[in-house]
């Protein structure tokens, strides 16, 4: 059977559906399956044992007909659909497909899955839909062996502590002061990393430390991680890729987020430290400090 898997993004998403993949995987293991997502995370997720063919979603506009041809193509011809992504978009994608044996929020699908998905975290979200869908067993920690790469030029040294301090760009109010960030790393017994976007350089510049920001590809952050003994960031991707590979981590939340429904989690599902703040700006370093595991 073919088998297509929609998950576009963003980041943090992507990482906290590593043991969906690996389900669904396990449980189509004769079978042939394609994801479907965007152009930033098709290298990634093509590196990975859960997918015999990545495609690409371009996400067109509904009126540019040429690219709903092209998307109506990708999704057809497929006996079984697990759209993890439930957006309004994805969700559309159940009549452009042909109305197939689908899993997800979509009216009129096979295996809906509706109920209280509001109120769940993202992985007990994903462990209902493909219950519902058939595939029972809990979600479990995946092996992300694959996930690795080169960082011999970058220097390290042998113990060090992982700073995160950015966020979306869209989005200042998940920020920690990237003044505060330096206090905590110099009260640190370890060295500090600092890893980010090429956008991120600023941030990394007035924390100090080892700067990593725009320097490392998903794979080498996933190594720098692996080297940590504590990750400290801010509500966005690289705390739950860290939080994925077992980093103990303490992640920092502000009242624009929930963590209930969206904090990183550790392989076997456990929860990390969570600070929460009205605003980050209002959060003191010294929790911060009397949280340290």
């Amino acid at each position: 059977m073919r088998v297509l898997v929609i998950r576009h993004g963003a980041f943090g998403d992507i990482v906290m559906t590593f043991p969906a993949f690996a389900a669904i995987r396990e449980h189509h293991a004769q079978d042939n399956i394609t994801l479907l997502t965007t152009k930033p995370y098709a290298g990634l997720l093509g590196a990975s044992p859960w997918f015999d063919k990545i495609a690409t979603d371009d996400k067109p506009d509904w009126w540019n007909l040429p690219g709903l041809l092209r998307l109506k193509r990708q999704l057809s011809g497929f006996g079984m659909v697990y759209d993890l992504q439930t957006s309004g978009r994805s969700t559309r994608y159940f009549a452009l497909a042909g109305r197939p044996a689908w899993s997800g929020i979509a009216r009129g699908c096979a295996f809906p899955d509706t109920a209280n998905r509001e109120t769940l975290h993202s992985r007990e979200r994903l462990e209902q839909q493909l219950r519902l869908a058939g595939i029972s067993t809990p979600l479990a920690k995946p092996d992300l062996s694959w996930l690795a790469g080169d960082i011999s030029a970058l220097n390290l040294p042998p113990r060090y502590a992982v700073l995160v301090p950015g966020a979306a760009p869209h989005r200042p109010e998940k920020r920690f002061p990237a003044e505060k960030f330096r206090e905590v790393a110099q009260a640190l017994r370890l060295p500090v990393v600092v890893v980010g976007t090429t956008s991120e350089q600023a941030l990394a510049q007035t924390i100090g430390g080892h700067n990593l920001a725009g320097k490392t590809n998903f794979f080498q952050l996933a190594s720098v991680f692996r080297g940590a003994s504590l990750a400290i960031g801010n509500d966005t991707g690289p705390m739950h890729l860290a939080a994925a590979l077992g980093v103990p981590c303490i992640s920092l939340f502000s009242a624009a987020s929930v963590p209930a429904r969206t904090a990183p989690r550790y392989p076997d599902g456990g929860w990390p430290i969570i600070l929460r703040a009205p605003t980050l700006q209002a959060l003191p370093v010294a929790q911060i400090l009397a949280a340290l595991p």
